[in-house]
C-alpha cells in the first residue's frame, strides 16, 4: 500500500479525534495515566504494512498480543483484520490517507484475537506528519465487542418477534396448518442459524410422533413415524410439558438421541411442546451439527412459534367441531338433513350420468314413538334414538348414508344398487334389526318402523326424492305401520296436492288469509299478563284453518317464510301499539314475534323492524324478537352485526327453545340477548323428572348470572308452574294459563282481567 497520505484528520481507517502529537505517549505520570485507559493507544505509520511505533499495554488484554509482539510485525494489523471487514477498512484508510474523502465518523470493524475469536473495535485516529516527514496515525482502539453483541442480540430478537408476528398474521388470514408449520420451521432454522427443524404430531395410539413439517432431513418424509416415548427428546418434552434443551448429545443423560437425529449427526437441539387447550398436539424442534448453547431468548422464540401453531390447531379443532355439529345430529352423531341432502344431490347427479345402477332413498320413523315419550319421558326417547342409530349403521353398507332429520325421522341413502329389489331387501333388513328389544329404564321395549322407498331415475332434485320417500313412509303408516311402501303414481298425485297447497300459500298473503293469535306470557310474581307472543294461523277458504305445523315447514322450504315473517312483524306491531294507546296509564304489554332463519340472515332485517316500529308507532321497548339456537350455529360477524343493529333500535332479543339446538354457552356472553326461553321438553318433566328439574335449575342460575330473564314455555300443570316459580323463573307461558287466542280475547283480558286467578306466587329470591 502506498505511503503517500493526505495531511488531515481521520481514523486509522476513518476520521476521528485523537492525540495531536506525532510522538509516542510520554513515560512520565501522564503517560502512565493514559496507559490505564481501557483501550489500545497506538502510533503507527500509514499503510497496511506501516510500522507500529507504539501500542499501549492494553493490547494484551484486548487482543492477546504483547506490545512487543505487535510492533515487531508491521503487517500484523492488516493480517488480523476480519476477512469480512478487511477490504472495506483498507480501502477507507487509503481514501482518507490520500485526502479523497471528507472528515467522517470513527470506523468500527473486527480484529481477530490471538486465539482466533473476533473482537469488535472502534478505531479513532488522527494522521499527522512528523518532523522526519513521515505520516503517522495517532489513535485509540476501543473494545466494543459487548456493545456489538448486545446490538446483534437485539436485532436478532426483533427479527424473531417479527417472524412470530408474521406467522400469527398468516394464521389469521386463513393459511393452512401445513403451510404455517412449514413457515415456523423455516423461520426457526433461519433465525437460529441451525441446520434442522421439524414439527411432529403426537399419535397416542401408536406411542409415536408423525412428522408434519421438515427442513434439513432429506431421508425423512411428511407423515413418517418416530417413537415418542420418554426416552426421546420430543417424547420427553411432550410428557413433561417443558422445553427439552440438549447442548451436547455426548454428555446428555436424560434421554437418548432418536434414530432420525443420530442418522443426521446432530450435536445440539431444542424441542418445545405445541400445546392446545385439549392437551399437547405435538412438538417443534430445531437441531444443529455443531455444539450450540441455546439462550433463554432462543427458547422463548421457539416457544412463541409453537404457541401460534397451538392456537391454530385449537381453532381448527374448534372449526371442525362446529362444522361437525352443523352437519351432524348431536344425539346420535349421524349426518343431519343438511348433509344428507348434499350427499343425495351428488348421488342424483351421478345417477343422471350412468344408467347401469340405481340410487334409492329410504325414509323411516318409529311407530308410536310419541307413546314412548309420553309414557317413559323424553329421556327414554332419547335413549331409544341413540341406541337405534348404531343398529341402522350396522344394517347398511359402509358406503351408504344414514341420517337423522329430527325426532324419530331417519333417512338412508343407497347408492349403486341393482334395482328396486335391492332397496326392498335393505328395507326388510332394517326392519329386522328392530325385532330385538331395546332396554329403556331397565325394561325391554319393542319398536317397529315404517319405511318409505323412492328410486332415482336420474336428474331428480334431492328435496323431491326425499319428499317422495317421506310420502311413501306416511302411506306405510296409514296402511298399518311396521311395513315398507314404494313411492308410485298414486303417491305422486298426493305430492301434487301438496304442491297445490304450496301454491295456495303463496296467494294467502295476497288474499289476506293469514291471521294472528296471541298467547299470554304471565309473570310468576303476581300472575299478571305482561306480554303476548304473536302466532300466525292460516284460514284457508276451502280447507279451513291450517295448522302452522303443516304450512310453516312448507314456507321454509319454498322461500315464503320471509314475506310471511314480515307480515307477522308488521301486524303484531300495529296490534301492540293499539293496545298501548288504549291503555295509556297501564303498564305496556310487550309483543313477542318469532324470527325465521331467513329473516335473521337478511342484512336488511334491522331496517325492516325499524320500518314496522315507525309505521305502527310502537315503542321499541315493547317489542321482543325471538330467535332459535339453530340460527346461532353460524355465529359469525354478519350475525353479530345484525343483532347489534336490532339492539340499537331498542328492541329486546329472546333466545327461544334454549337447550335443544346448538347449545354452545359461549354465544350467551357474546350476543346481546335479554332473555331466554326454557324449552318445553324440560318443562314437561318439572316436578317428576329429576334430570329436567336439574337442567332447568341450571339454566335459571346461569341466566341470573348473565342478567338474562327466563321464560318457561309449555307449562300445562300447576305443578310445573310452581316448580318454575321455585327455581326463580321470571315468566311462564303455556296452556295452563291460555292457549293462543284472537286479538279480541286479549283485549277482553286487558279490560276485564285474565281467565286465571291473579295474585302473588312464591318464587325463590
Amino acid at each position: 500500500m502506498s505511503d503517500r497520505r493526505a495531511h488531515g484528520g481521520h481514523s486509522r481507517a476513518g476520521a476521528l479525534h485523537g492525540t495531536s502529537s506525532a510522538e509516542p505517549p510520554r513515560t512520565d505520570n501522564s503517560g502512565l495515566l493514559l496507559e490505564r485507559v481501557p483501550a489500545i493507544l497506538y502510533t503507527a505509520e500509514a499503510g497496511g504494512d506501516g510500522r507500529w511505533h507504539y501500542v499501549s499495554p492494553q493490547i494484551e488484554e484486548i487482543l492477546g498480543f504483547t506490545p512487543a509482539q505487535w510492533c515487531a510485525d508491521p503487517g500484523m494489523w492488516a493480517d488480523r483484520l476480519h476477512p469480512d471487514d478487511a477490504q472495506r477498512v483498507l480501502d477507507q484508510e487509503q481514501a482518507f490517507a490520500d485526502g479523497a474523502a471528507a472528515l467522517a465518523s470513527p470506523i468500527e470493524y473486527r480484529i481477530r484475537h490471538r486465539d482466533g475469536h473476533p473482537v469488535w473495535v472502534r478505531d479513532d485516529a488522527l494522521l499527522r506528519e512528523g518532523p522526519d516527514g513521515v505520516k503517522r496515525w495517532h489513535g485509540v482502539m476501543s473494545d466494543i465487542t459487548e456493545q456489538k453483541d448486545a446490538e446483534a442480540e437485539l436485532a436478532l430478537r426483533a427479527a424473531q418477534q417479527a417472524a412470530v408476528a408474521r406467522l400469527g398474521e398468516h394464521a389469521l388470514q386463513g393459511a393452512s396448518l401445513a403451510d404455517l408449520m412449514q413457515e415456523a420451521v423455516a423461520a426457526g432454522v433461519e433465525l437460529l442459524s441451525l441446520e434442522i427443524g421439524a414439527v411432529v404430531e403426537l399419535v397416542p395410539s401408536e406411542d409415536a410422533v408423525a412428522f408434519r413439517a421438515l427442513h434439513g432431513l432429506p431421508d425423512v418424509r411428511v407423515n413418517d413415524r418416530s417413537p415418542a416415548g420418554l426416552g426421546s427428546q420430543s417424547g420427553y418434552a411432550l410428557l413433561s410439558g417443558r422445553p427439552a434443551v440438549v447442548t451436547d448429545w455426548a454428555t446428555e443423560r436424560r434421554f437418548e438421541r432418536s434414530q432420525v437425529l443420530t442418522h443426521a449427526g446432530t450435536t445440539s437441539g431444542l424441542t418445545v411442546v405445541i400445546e392446545g387447550r385439549r392437551g399437547p398436539f405435538g412438538a417443534l424442534g430445531f437441531h444443529s451439527y455443531a455444539q450450540r448453547v441455546f439462550k433463554p431468548g432462543d427458547v422463548d422464540f421457539v416457544q412463541a412459534l409453537a404457541n401460534v401453531l397451538g392456537d391454530v390447531v385449537e381453532r381448527q379443532l374448534t372449526d371442525d367441531d362446529i362444522r361437525h355439529r352443523a352437519l351432524h345430529d348431536p344425539l346420535t352423531g349421524l349426518p343431519n338433513r343438511l348433509l344428507f341432502l348434499d350427499r343425495l344431490g351428488q348421488a342424483a347427479e351421478r345417477q343422471r350420468r350412468r344408467r347401469d345402477t340405481v340410487t334409492a332413498v329410504l325414509a323411516l320413523d318409529f311407530d308410536r314413538f310419541k307413546l314412548v315419550n309420553e309414557s317413559l319421558g323424553h329421556r327414554a326417547g332419547d335413549e331409544l334414538l341413540a341406541a337405534a342409530a348404531p343398529r341402522l349403521r350396522h344394517a347398511v353398507r359402509s358406503s351408504d348414508t344414514v341420517a337423522r332429520f329430527g325426532g324419530d325421522e331417519f333417512g338412508i341413502l343407497l347408492e349403486d344398487i341393482a334395482g328396486e329389489q335391492d332397496a326392498i331387501d335393505m328395507a326388510e333388513r332394517i326392519a329386522g334389526v328392530f325385532t330385538r328389544p331395546f332396554v329403556l329404564d331397565g325394561n325391554e321395549h319393542f319398536v317397529t318402523t315404517s319405511i318409505g322407498i323412492a328410486l332415482a331415475e336420474g336428474g331428480e332434485r334431492a328435496e323431491d326424492l326425499l319428499r317422495d320417500a317421506d310420502a311413501a313412509m306416511h302411506r306405510a303408516k296409514e296402511r298399518g305401520r311396521a311395513r315398507y311402501e314404494l313411492f308410485d303414481e298414486g303417491l305422486r298425485g298426493r305430492a301434487l296436492s301438496r304442491l297445490r297447497v304450496e301454491n295456495d300459500l303463496r296467494r294467502a298473503l295476497e288474499r289476506d288469509e293469514l291471521v294472528l293469535h296471541y298467547q299470554p306470557l304471565v309473570s310468576l310474581r303476581d300472575r299478571a299478563m305482561v306480554s303476548v307472543e304473536a302466532l300466525v294461523r292460516w284460514e284457508h277458504p276451502e280447507r279451513g284453518r291450517v295448522s302452522p305445523v303443516d304450512f310453516i315447514p312448507m314456507a321454509e322450504e319454498n322461500g315464503l317464510i320471509e314475506p310471511i315473517g314480515r307480515w307477522v312483524l308488521e301486524h303484531a306491531c300495529r296490534q301492540a301499539a293499539e293496545w298501548c294507546r288504549a291503555r295509556p296509564d297501564a303498564a305496556p304489554l310487550t309483543m313477542s314475534v318469532n324470527l325465521s332463519a331467513a329473516q335473521v340472515a337478511n342484512p336488511g332485517l334491522a331496517e325492516t323492524v325499524a320500518t314496522a316500529l315507525r309505521v305502527s308507532g310502537l315503542d321499541p321497548a315493547c317489542l321482543a324478537l325471538e330467535l332459535t339456537e339453530s340460527m346461532l350455529i353460524s355465529d359469525n360477524e354478519e350475525l353479530s352485526q345484525t343483532l347489534m343493529a336490532l339492539k340499537a333500535l331498542g328492541v329486546r332479543l329472546v333466545l327461544d327453545d334454549f337447550g335443544t339446538g346448538y347449545s354452545s354457552l359461549s354465544y350467551l356472553t357474546r350476543l346481546p340477548l335479554d332473555a331466554l326461553k326454557v324449552d318445553r321438553s324440560f318443562v314437561d318433566g318439572l316436578g317428576t323428572e329429576s334430570r329436567d328439574t336439574a337442567v332447568t335449575e341450571a339454566i335459571v342460575a346461569m341466566s341470573r348470572a348473565l342478567q338474562l330473564r327466563v321464560v318457561g314455555e309449555g307449562a300445562e300443570t300447576e305443578l310445573q308452574v310452581a316448580e318454575l316459580a321455585r327455581l326463580g323463573c321470571d315468566l311462564v307461558q303455556g296452556f295452563h294459563f291460555s292457549r293462543p287466542v284472537p286479538a279480541e280475547e286479549i283485549t277482553r283480558m286487558l279490560a276485564d282481567g285474565p281467565k286465571w286467578p291473579v295474585g302473588r306466587t312464591a318464587i325463590r329470591a
